[in-house]
């Protein structure tokens, strides 16, 4: 039977390198299938498994349905990542043999009306830096993968709205998606350019009412307020202004929970943690003093060194995101079910916003070694720390976070953000 018709990210490349990142950072649950199989393998000290390591963890149950889960070693690693950063279940018995969590990442498989859109999390540094196989490449295995994932019926999943007014059939909303990436596919202008006039389009769409516009006529209205929304594009970035007051503070709080490391390791500390993010939040509020650090790649750096100007973006940095906002866009990683069920302009005024962040964590990596430059370092390693949170993280799914989104978006300070982080 052949597999789903998938759309793949053609301007992306990636194979695994074995670096164990994600053997740490992520709760791999499993299903009861794969936990049989796990427990079937009878796991023993003589494959590298302690004798009193459990290698299954249990939970839920009472008035929850019950789950599984891999579990961890003390420092938080997972409790099949032997010495050497390899899957010990990889090594014994082959990648088929590893849950099909572990299998899919780092990819995102999104059901799209007849097809599958494909998209990768950039929280593997593999991603980042584009290395590997031509994601291209990889079709048959990702179809076998896909197939495996997505359920039947899955075409008749009815698409995410637009915005909280309207909503489009599957067609339709692909041409939104279309007209976005299109954006970014310009040769001639500066991410940043590229990104506020998407959200200036964006804006444009959520005045917009589509009660007839459907089809073609909703091509042509999408090419109408790409140029409306060309023209409303500074070329001078610096005439913006800075943010309110008010956006800058509610924007530090939306870096703090970027910049936190939310490990097995972290969430297992209890109450000691818990008190230590809510310091950190009181901090980031009043922006006195210096940043705590939040997670080992951070140093303690006075606040207002992170508000200087940092010589605007090095020019790999700006393949990087281009390359990063195409994928999420081409894979539709930003609005629905990938998104915690949001609208499409609600979930790209989301990813807008990463953009500033990663720019505020580049900035805390250069200023804790001395530095008051960016590298393209800085920046890709800001961008697998904040993706690490973006679309997963339970807390960007909640309403005191999709408020202050609304917020800085009712106040113009997404785009002056945006503009203000990346000189």
């Amino acid at each position: 039977m052949p597999g789903p018709r998938i759309e793949l990210p053609t301007i992306q490349n990636w194979s695994c390198h074995n670096r164990g990142g994600c053997c740490r950072q992520h709760c791999i649950e499993i299903t009861e299938q794969e936990q049989q199989r796990i427990v079937d393998q009878k796991w023993t000290e003589a494959d590298g498994i302690p004798p009193n390591q459990s290698v299954i963890v249990k939970y839920g149950g009472l008035f929850r349905k019950s789950h599984y889960r891999l579990a961890h070693q003390p420092d938080g690693a997972c409790v099949f990542l032997d010495d050497q950063g390899l899957c010990r279940i990889h090594a014994k018995l082959g990648e088929d043999a590893k849950p099909l969590a572990c299998r899919i990442y780092p990819y995102a498989f999104h059901p799209a009306g007849k097809k599958v859109a494909v998209s990768l999390r950039f929280s593997c540094p593999s991603v980042v830096a584009n290395l590997g196989q031509p994601v291209a490449d990889q079709s048959k295995n990702l179809r076998q993968i896909a197939r495996q994932l997505i359920p039947d019926g899955s075409d008749n999943i009815p698409p995410p709205r637009i915005s909280e007014k309207e909503q489009l059939d599957w067609p339709d909303t692909l041409r939104f998606v279309a007209a976005l990436d299109e954006i970014f596919a310009q040769s001639n202008a500066s991410v940043t350019y590229r990104l506020l006039k998407a959200l200036s389009l964006i804006e444009l769409a959520d005045q917009a009412q589509f009660t007839t516009v459907r089809g073609e006529r909703l091509d042509d209205f999408l090419a109408i307020i790409s140029e409306a929304a060309e023209a409303e594009t500074p070329q001078d970035l610096s005439t913006l202004g800075e943010p309110s007051r008010l956006g800058l503070l509610q924007f530090r709080l939306l870096v703090a929970q970027y910049a936190r490391k939310d490990t097995f390791a972290e969430q297992s500390s209890g109450w000691s943690n818990r008190l230590n993010l809510l310091r950190a939040a009181t901090r980031f509020a009043r922006r006195k003093g210096v940043a705590p650090p939040l997670q080992s790649a951070f140093r303690e750096v006075a606040f207002e060194k992170l508000e200087l100007s940092f010589g605007g973006i090095p020019e790999e940095a700006e393949e990087i995101f281009i390359r990063y906002f195409r994928v999420k866009i081409q894979g539709l990683h930003f609005f629905g079910s990938a998104y915690y069920d949001v609208p499409l302009v609600e979930g790209f005024r989301s990813l807008a916003m990463i953009f500033p962040s990663v720019f505020y964590l580049a900035r805390w990596l250069a200023a804790g070694d001395g530095r008051d430059r960016l590298s393209t370092d800085d920046v890709a390693r800001a961008i697998a720390i904040a993706d690490h949170h973006h679309g997963y993280s339970p807390a960007f799914g909640q309403g005191n976070f999709r408020r202050r989104i609304r917020n800085l978006a009712k106040m113009n300070d997404i785009t002056k953000l945006c503009a203000w982080y990346s000189r």
